[in-house]
Order: structure tokens, then sequence, then C-alpha cells
């Protein structure tokens, strides 16, 4: 087994909440964030570029909604939820699990509360529909 894939698989002895799919989604999204969706906007400044691709728990939260309607459409919560995905805070505690195995970092500001309560789950994955006027 590759020293890469052996503290995941550990963590997924150690915390059973969340399936392996969980983990590698957020990953997939935090790189969707920041190639499709640009988050956050390109930072000109040298002192800026270390922190050039770090986002805030609220924008990775956003990103990860975004990619799922994306990836799973309106099936999205369904197949959140079976992974063990339930609401935002969900997001954080996988984020922090990701960072204590050293698969994700964090900035000094960043708290574990920053995923709590972004949106509610029940009414973020529901299909929006618009009505047209063309007669």
């Amino acid at each position: 087994m590759s020293e890469k894939i052996f503290p995941l698989v550990e963590l997924l002895q150690q915390d059973q909440r969340y399936k392996l799919e969980a983990y590698q989604f957020v990953r997939e999204a935090l790189q969707y964030a920041q190639e499709v969706l640009s988050m956050p906007p390109q930072k000109a400044t040298a002192q800026t570029v270390k922190a050039e691709h770090h986002l805030t728990g609220q924008q990775l939260c956003e990103a990860i909604r975004v990619y799922a309607l994306d990836q799973y459409g309106y099936l999205s919560k369904m197949v959140l939820n079976s992974w063990g995905i339930q609401s935002t805070s969900d997001f954080g505690e996988i984020v922090y699990n990701l960072i204590r195995i050293k698969e994700m970092r964090k900035s000094k500001s960043d708290r574990r509360e920053d995923f709590n309560d972004q949106y509610d789950f029940d009414s973020a994955f529901q299909p929006v529909f618009l009505l047209s006027s063309n007669s």
C-alpha cells in the first residue's frame, strides 16, 4: 500500500462517519473551486502568493454545493447523504480530518466552525424552476 493512501485508510478506520467517496469529493470540489470557479480571485502581490489558492470554509461550502449540482444534479443531496454528509458541518469535519492527516492545510484564521450552518441541505440542492414568459 502506498504511503499516501495509508493515512486515509487509517482515517477511514478511525472515523467511520464518512465514506471514502466523501473525502474524494471534498478534495475534488476544492480543485473545482480553484480551477473552474476561480475561487478565490487571483492575487498579484508577492505577499499573497502563498495564500493565493486558500479558500475560507464558507467559500468551500459554496463550491461544494455548486460542484455537487454540476456532478449529480437533483440527486446531489441523496448522493451526499449516502456518504454520511447531512449538513455543511460535515464538510468541516471532513476538511479537518484531511488537515489532520496532512492532505489539506489551514490558515491561522481558519476555524472548524466556519463550516457550520452555511446553508440548509433540504433547500440547497432543490431544483429551481424558472418560468419563461415567452408566448
